[in-house]
C-alpha cells in the first residue's frame, strides 16, 4: 500500500548559522535538537532507508525550528528563498520520494506570498508550513491576509504547526516547575497543541475562515484537541447576528480543516477524529524523526478500519489534498 507522510523535518545547519545568535533563543541548543540534529540535516541517507525500512513512499519535508519567521521584513524574504531553494536542491535525485512545504518569511507577508507563489510554480512544492505565530501575532491578522489569499489562489494548503511560545506564555503559564518539565508542559507536552488549537479557533470566530472559503489548512498531532472540544466550542460560538463566523465551528473545522495523526499513535484519539472530523479530513503522518517511522508504521497497520477508509488515511487524502502525481 502506499504511504504518504506530511508532517516531517529538516533543519539545515548552514541555514541556521546564518541567523543571529541574539535571535535563536538558544532552541537549537537544546538536548534534544542536539541530539537530533544529524537526523535533521539528512534527506537521502538515513532518512531514506528509514521510509524503505517502514514502506513510505513520500515524506512531505518542512523546515522546523528558527527560520524567516523570526527575521526582520527586510532580512527573511532571502533566507526563505535559499532554504527553499536549497530544499529543491536536497530532493532533486529522489523527485518520487519527497515532496515538499515551502518556508516562508512570515515577518514580511507580502513577500511570503510571492515566496509560496514562486516555489509552487517553480520547483512544485505542495504548500507552506507555518510555524506557530509570527512576532505574536496569529494568522487571522489582516496583515497576513496576503500569505492565505495566495495559498487559497493557488490552491495548496497551508500545515499550521506550533511553534516556540511567547516569553509572556512560558512565564505565565509554564514557569517555576521542577527540572525541565515547565519546558516540555510548554511545548510538545502540552503548549503547543493548545496553542494550535486555539490558533485555528481565532481563524474561524474572526470570520478569517469565511473570508477565503477555500483555504485549506492542514494541523497534526490528531487535531491538536480539537476533536475533543468541537460540539462544545459549537454551543459557545453559534453562527448569529452579533459573531463574525459565518458557520459553526465544526462545519467549518469539516470544511476547509484537515488533520494527521502525527505523533499520536493510539486507537482513541483516532476513532474520535474520525468520529468529528471525518474520514476524508484525516491523513497519516510521523513526525520524523521527533517519532519513528516504525512506530507510526506499527499504528497504522493497527488501525482496526476497512480497506478502503485506510487507504484514505494512508495516502488518497493527501495525494487528493496536496495535489501528488504518481
Amino acid at each position: 500500500m502506499r504511504i504518504v507522510t506530511l508532517e516531517e523535518h529538516v533543519v539545515f545547519p548552514e541555514m541556521i548559522a546564518l541567523i543571529p545568535k541574539d535571535k535563536q533563543g538558544g532552541f537549537d541548543q537544546s538536548p534534544m535538537m542536539q541530539k537530533l540534529a544529524p537526523v535533521l540535516a539528512d534527506v537521502t541517507g538515513e532518512r531514506l532507508k528509514s521510509m524503505n525500512e517502514s514502506e513510505i513512499s513520500v515524506q512531505v519535508l518542512s523546515v522546523v525550528s528558527l527560520g524567516a519567521n523570526i527575521l526582520s521584513a527586510e532580512d527573511g524574504p532571502a533566507f526563505a528563498r535559499k532554504y527553499n531553494d536549497l530544499l529543491a536542491e536536497k530532493i532533486s535525485s529522489e523527485p518520487d520520494r519527497f515532496a515538499v512545504f515551502a518556508h516562508l518569511p512570515t515577518t514580511n507577508p507580502q513577500a511570503a506570498a510571492e515566496e509560496l507563489e514562486r516555489t509552487v510554480k517553480t520547483y512544485q512544492f505542495v504548500g507552506a508550513l507555518i510555524n506557530g505565530l509570527t512576532n505574536n501575532e496569529f494568522l487571522d491578522d489582516d496583515k497576513y491576509g496576503p500569505i492565505l489569499q495566495k495559498a487559497e489562489e493557488l490552491g495548496v494548503p497551508i500545515y499550521l504547526h506550533p511553534g516556540i511560545p511567547p516569553k509572556a506564555v512560558k512565564d505565565a503559564y509554564y514557569s517555576e516547575l521542577p527540572k525541565q518539565s515547565g519546558t516540555i508542559l510548554s511545548v510538545a507536552g502540552w503548549g503547543w497543541h493548545s496553542e494550535t488549537a486555539i490558533h485555528v479557533l481565532r481563524l474561524i470566530i474572526s470570520g478569517t475562515f469565511d473570508k477565503y472559503p477555500k483555504l485549506k489548512l492542514i494541523i497534526g498531532h490528531m487535531g491538536e484537541m480539537l476533536p475533543m472540544m468541537m460540539a462544545r466550542c459549537d454551543n459557545m460560538f453559534r453562527p448569529n447576528e452579533s459573531a463574525a463566523n459565518q458557520r459553526t465551528i465544526s462545519q467549518t473545522l469539516k470544511d476547509q480543516v484537515y488533520i494527521t495523526t502525527s505523533g499520536l499513535f493510539t486507537q482513541p484519539p483516532l476513532k474520535i477524529a474520525i468520529e468529528t472530523f471525518g474520514i476524508d479530513n484525516i491523513m497519516f503522518s510521523v513526525d520524523y524523526p521527533f517519532s519513528s517511522n516504525a512506530q507510526g508504521k506499527a499504528f497504522l497497520d493497527a488501525m482496526d478500519l476497512p480497506v478502503a477508509d485506510k487507504e484514505k488515511i494512508a495516502y488518497l487524502n493527501a495525494d487528493r489534498i496536496l495535489g501528488l502525481k504518481r
